[in-house]
């Protein structure tokens, strides 16, 4: 059985519900049977629930405003001014001492007196379950209804406690998938992996340079004028030549200026070209690894940028909720005279910069996912929605690992120092090829066969086999010695340049890693701090909570309480996506290597 209250003496405040012996209550202020147990359970926390999940075997959870779901025994009555409903959680009652209670089993009614007004208690069936805002059955038909509550706030409440729903469209996924879909589609990891093939082809050709070239051909020429023979005279001559085969250009006495099969080349390339080729190609493939393991770590970056503001967005609606329902008991307060306008005046203040906020972290969220669509390459116009239900902190790299480790294995591990050292080797195959061009020489090598004829005027007479062949050997000092000089200095400082540029990547590498390795150990300390914070501010809500209860205070001296818990779930959310990004970093600036860190219960972080 449930007990329903009707005030039966023209109060015009919202009714209290409640069960349980009377003489059990405290004494309280007049104006606390005045708030409904319904509007201070449902709008105020009484404590966070918790959402968990495993990861590598270490159990953690974010702190979620959502109140939790509790059992009752007795259904509510309430008025008709509407009260928004946050949860579909059982009331229990506020206390009161009341004096006797006088039944009448016959009608199972009762009237009790508090402070001088007298209230109706009507018994309810404890199966019958009363639905928001419903209307209380009043005992006389004199009894006038309570006035009507005039808006908080000109925000929809229907508004205030929807959240944007995922359109159909939008492209669901969590960390794993996003990051395996970086690969050779992707345009940044394509273009990287098309230069080395660009790189490779460069090879072949130089793995080439010994082998001739066939240029078949066919070539006419006709002659009408002077000539010079080789005994000096002057000789009118009209003529013609006709050549096809392997080779063209023949006209006369001489070698068949374009050779049919012809090799021709600078030995010191063919020695040394296909060895600078081959570490060029290998720099061209460590680049592609460094551009793969860079764009993972903007990829991870910026999906928990995205969860960040998934997550920060529900703790602001969550928070406007409240405030929400803070305003609408601080109105009743003031309209009953028993609280004062210039807070309710506050509170509507309080819910616009609420929702403020919540406008700002929807546009937070679609920013975010604008910038994850372009770091997977995908379409901009298609949200991207997160899987995971919250955000935990991820080991990829112990903090406890040696500082001088961890460098030793970014050194070792990193793609970028791999390139720079082949970078080094290149620019001193450069200069080998340059000491010794001198001294190594060019080649020519030639071979024609084909048919050769022509004859006087317009004949073309006496057609027949003809074959050439040409070996040219030559060495070449550029410009007096003195190009030769420049031309090994030149890659001699690109040698220098090289090595350079390797410790400059050397000293970049240790940077980021001593960088993130503390980002990682002081973030692990943000997140334990944080986490303390949270439950201090949960200790300060429910003693608030327990002074509005007893009649001790206004509802609106919970709202310190409640901002004070906002900022610690805030902060705490953004030390674990802080420490996440730092660890990504650290697992980047470390080469993507693999570790299997060992689980302790120190690394253990949750939320409590």
């Amino acid at each position: 059985m449930g007990l329903g209250l009707v005030c039966l003496s023209g109060c015009s405040t919202v009714q209290t519900a409640f069960h349980g012996s009377a003489q059990d209550r405290p004494e309280v202020p007049d104006r606390a049977h005045m708030i409904a147990e319904q509007d201070l359970d449902d709008i105020l926390l009484k404590k966070p629930s918790r959402n968990a999940r495993y990861l590598t075997k270490k159990k953690a959870s974010l702190v979620s405003l959502r109140p939790p779901v509790r059992s009752g025994d007795h259904s509510v009555a309430t008025t008709e001014t509407e009260i928004p409903v946050f949860s579909t959680q059982k009331v229990q009652s506020v206390s009161h001492e009341a004096k006797p209670l006088v039944t009448d089993t016959k009608q199972k009614t009762a009237t009790l007196m508090i402070d001088g007004k007298a209230y109706r208690v009507q018994l309810l069936e404890e199966a019958t379950e009363a639905e928001p805002n419903s209307t209380i059955t009043t005992a006389s038909a004199n009894v006038p209804p309570a006035p009507a509550v005039l808006p908080i706030s000109e925000f929809d409440q229907s508004e205030l406690s929807q959240s944007p729903i995922p359109a159909e469209d939008s492209l669901r996924l969590n960390l794993p998938t996003a990051l395996s879909m970086i690969g050779g589609e992707h345009p940044a990891v394509g273009l990287a992996q098309w230069k080395v093939q660009e790189a490779y082809a460069r090879l072949d050709q130089a793995n080439v340079l010994w082998l001739p070239s066939i240029q078949p051909g066919f070539s006419f020429d006709r002659h009408d004028g002077n000539l010079q023979p080789s005994d000096g005279s002057i000789v009118d001559v009209n003529r013609n030549s006709f050549q096809y085969g392997l080779g063209a250009g023949a006209t006369g006495a001489g070698t068949t200026p374009v050779p049919g099969i012809v090799a021709q080349f600078h030995m010191a390339d063919a020695i040394f070209q296909p060895e600078i080729a081959e570490k060029t190609a290998w720099a061209q493939s460590h680049a592609v690894d460094g551009v793969l393991n860079e764009q993972l770590f903007k990829v991870a970056d910026a999906y928990l940028e995205l969860l960040e503001a998934e997550q920060d967005i529900r703790i602001l609606e969550e928070t406007r909720k409240h405030t929400a329902g803070l305003a609408k008991l601080t109105h009743d307060f003031a309209a009953t005279g028993q609280g004062l306008q210039a807070d309710a005046d506050r509170m509507k203040t309080e819910l616009a910069l609420d929702e403020n906020r919540v406008v700002s972290g929807r546009e937070r969220v679609e920013i975010a996912s604008a910038r994850l669509s372009e770091a997977l390459s995908v379409d901009s116009g298609q949200r991207i929605v997160p899987l995971d239900v919250t955000v935990v902190p991820l080991d990829l790299v112990s903090p406890d690992l040696d500082k001088g480790t961890l460098i030793s294995t970014g050194l070792a591990s990193r793609p970028e120092l791999k390139e720079a050292q082949t970078l080094v080797a290149v620019a001193c195959e450069q200069y080998k090829r340059q000491r010794y061009a001198p001294f190594i020489p060019s080649v020519l090598l030639g071979f024609s066969n084909g048919g050769f004829g022509g004859g006087l005027s317009d004949s073309l007479n006496n057609v027949g086999e003809r074959y050439d062949f040409d070996a040219i050997v030559t060495w070449e000092i550029r410009n007096l010695g003195f190009g030769e000089g420049a031309a090994r200095r030149e890659t001699q400082a690109q040698i220098e340049q090289a090595r350079f540029q390797q410790i400059k990547v050397l000293d970049q590498v240790a940077r980021e890693i001593s960088e993130a390795h503390a980002q990682v150990v002081h973030r692990a300390q943000n997140i334990r701090i944080t986490k303390a914070g949270i439950k201090s501010a949960e200790e300060s809500y429910e003693r608030n909570l327990g002074r509005i209860r007893d009649g001790q205070g206004l509802p609106i001296e919970v709202l310190q309480s409640v901002r004070a818990l906002e900022a610690a779930q805030r902060a705490y959310l953004t030390a674990v996506i802080q420490y996440n990004q730092a660890q990504f970093r650290l697992q980047w600036a470390l080469g993507w290597p693999v570790f299997a860190p060992e689980a302790s219960a120190e690394d253990e972080l949750s939320i409590r």
